[in-house]
C-alpha cells in the first residue's frame, strides 16, 4: 500500500504540467459519453491552442462542448472526432466542427489496436484503491483499447464519479499511468428522462406484447424505453435478465420492481450486463459498487455471438426511417448526420441468432416538419444521400403505432405490404402507388379493404 501512495505522490501534477506532452499532430483520447472531456485536462490544453496545430481530439458521444474547440472555430489547431454523435456532437458537425467516424460498434476496441494511433488519453476516473486501481466508471466501451495504445496515459481524478464493477477493462493500475491530476470533483452529467408521448405509449404496448418472462432486454435511451420500462416495472413478467449497451434509469426501476434477477441467463447469470451508463444520479448511485451489475469492453457486450448465448434477447431500437424493402435508417436523415451506427446492427443481428430472440426497430409513423406538414417515416426509397444503418436483409420486426411487421422470410412484396399496414392510414393509398411504380407487386385490395 505503501508503494502504490508513494507512487501516486511521484506521478501527480497539475493539469498545465500534464498536457505539455502534446504535440502537433498527435492524437489525443478524451474519454466516453458522460465521462467527457475531462474538464481540468481540456482547459488546460486550451490555454496552448497558439502553440499547437492539427491535433485532433478522439472521444465517444461528447457530453460536454471541449474548450480545446471552443478556442479553435477554424480548426487549425484541434480536430474534434466523434466515433458516436451525441446531440452535442450533432450541432457541432451542422458547424463543421466535428467529424464522425464510422463503425461498427462492436468492433471498436479491435480496430483502434490494429487502425488507430493514440499519442495521449486524457480519461477521468474515480480516486485510486488501496490496491492501486483506478476504475474507469460508467464509460468502458473503447477506454480500454484507448489506454492500450497510448503512448502517454493521463488521469483526472474525480470523487464523483461511481466505482463500476466488470465484468473487465473496468479499471487501471497506477503502474501504467504516466501523470495523475486531481480534479475539480464535477457532478456528472445528468439525463433527465425523456418525456413519453401517446404514440410512444401505444409502440410501448406493442413492445410488451413480445417480452415474455425471461427475456433478455436491451434498452437504449428516449421516450420510448422509458415507457416499456415503466410497462415492465408496472407488469408481472418475471426474471428478467440485462445484456445492453446502455444502462439508463429504468434499468433500476425494473430492478427494484423486482421484475429483473438475471436467473435465466446463459452467460452473466444474475448479472446486469452493460457498456457504458448514462442518466440521472438515481442511476450513478445504482451502479456504484454494486456486484449486481457489470460493466464491460464493447467488444463483448455488442458482440453478436455474445449476444446470441442468451436466449429470448429482445432488442429494442429507434430509427428516422424505413423504406418499402426494409431497410433502416438510424443515423442521417439525407446527408445530415444526426446520431450513429452505434450498437443498433450488433443487436439487431445477434438477438435474431438468440434462441427465441426478437430484434425491434421502432419508430412513430409521422413526424412534422418546421411548418407543421406530417412525413412518412415509412418511404417507398430513403431519402437521397441517407445512410442505411440495418440492411434489409438484417431486420427483424419493424413497429409502429399502428402495428408489428415481421419481415423475415418474407418477399419484396410481403415486406412491402407489411410495412404498408403499419404505416399511417393517410400515406396508406400513396405508399401502394409508389411501391407498384418501383415494380413491388403490392396486393392492395387487401391494404384498402
Amino acid at each position: 500500500m505503501k508503494e502504490v501512495y508513494q507512487l501516486y505522490q511521484d506521478k501527480l501534477t497539475t493539469a498545465e504540467e500534464a498536457v505539455k506532452v502534446v504535440k502537433s499532430g498527435d492524437n489525443v483520447f478524451y474519454g466516453e459519453f458522460v465521462m467527457t472531456p475531462p474538464p481540468l485536462l481540456d482547459a488546460a490544453l486550451a490555454g496552448r491552442t497558439q502553440e499547437l496545430q492539427d491535433v485532433i481530439i478522439n472521444g465517444t458521444s461528447f457530453t460536454g462542448f471541449p474548450l480545446t474547440v471552443q478556442s479553435d472555430q477554424e480548426q487549425q489547431h484541434f480536430i474534434l472526432q466523434d466515433w458516436h454523435f451525441s446531440g452535442l456532437s450533432r450541432r457541432l458537425h451542422d458547424k463543421r466542427l466535428c467529424s464522425y467516424v464510422p463503425i461498427t460498434y462492436h468492433q471498436v476496441p479491435r480496430i483502434i489496436h490494429k487502425y488507430v494511433d493514440c499519442d495521449v488519453a486524457m480519461v477521468q476516473v474515480t480516486p485510486m484503491s488501496d490496491k492501486g486501481f483506478f476504475n474507469l466508471g460508467p464509460a468502458n466501451s473503447v477506454t480500454g483499447a484507448n489506454l492500450d495504445k497510448a503512448k502517454t496515459i493521463i488521469v483526472e481524478v474525480n470523487e464523483k464519479v461511481p466505482i463500476c464493477l466488470g465484468g473487465n477493462g473496468e479499471a487501471i493500475h497506477i503502474s501504467r499511468v504516466d501523470m495523475i491530476v486531481e480534479g475539480k470533483n464535477p457532478d456528472l452529467l445528468q439525463i433527465k428522462p425523456a418525456p413519453a408521448s401517446e404514440t410512444d405509449k401505444k409502440i410501448g404496448q406493442y413492445v410488451m406484447n413480445e417480452i415474455e418472462d425471461g427475456s433478455c432486454l436491451q434498452l437504449g435511451i428516449g421516450g420510448l424505453p422509458n415507457v416499456v420500462g415503466a410497462f415492465i416495472a408496472d407488469s408481472d413478467l418475471k426474471d428478467l435478465g440485462v445484456h445492453t449497451e446502455m444502462m439508463v434509469d429504468s434499468y433500476v426501476d425494473m430492478y427494484n420492481a423486482g421484475r429483473i434477477t438475471g436467473a435465466k441467463k446463459s452467460i452473466d447469470k444474475y448479472k446486469m450486463v452493460y457498456t457504458f451508463a448514462m442518466g440521472s444520479n438515481k442511476l450513478y448511485d445504482f451502479l456504484d459498487n454494486n456486484p449486481m451489475c457489470a460493466v464491460y469492453p464493447v467488444s463483448y457486450t455488442n458482440d453478436p455471438r455474445m449476444i446470441s448465448l442468451n436466449d429470448k434477447v429482445v432488442a429494442l431500437n429507434n430509427a428516422l426511417e424505413v423504406d418499402l424493402f426494409g431497410q433502416v435508417a438510424s443515423e442521417s436523415s439525407g446527408s445530415r448526420h444526426i446520431s450513429g451506427t452505434g450498437g443498433q446492427f450488433d443487436f439487431i443481428f445477434g438477438a435474431f441468432n438468440s434462441k427465441g430472440g426478437k430484434g425491434l426497430i421502432c419508430i412513430n409513423s409521422t413526424y412534422s416538419d418546421k411548418q407543421g406538414t406530417l412525413h412518412s417515416r415509412i418511404n417507398p426509397t430513403l431519402m437521397p444521400g441517407t445512410i442505411v444503418t440495418v440492411p434489409r436483409s438484417c431486420v427483424h420486426y419493424v413497429i409502429t403505432e399502428f402495428g408489428v411487421a415481421q419481415l423475415k422470410g418474407k418477399s419484396t412484396w410481403q415486406r412491402a405490404e407489411a410495412l404498408i399496414e403499419i404505416a399511417h392510414p393517410s400515406f396508406r393509398d400513396e405508399l401502394i402507388e409508389q411501391a407498384k411504380e418501383m415494380n413491388i407487386w403490392v396486393r392492395s385490395n387487401k391494404l384498402q379493404g
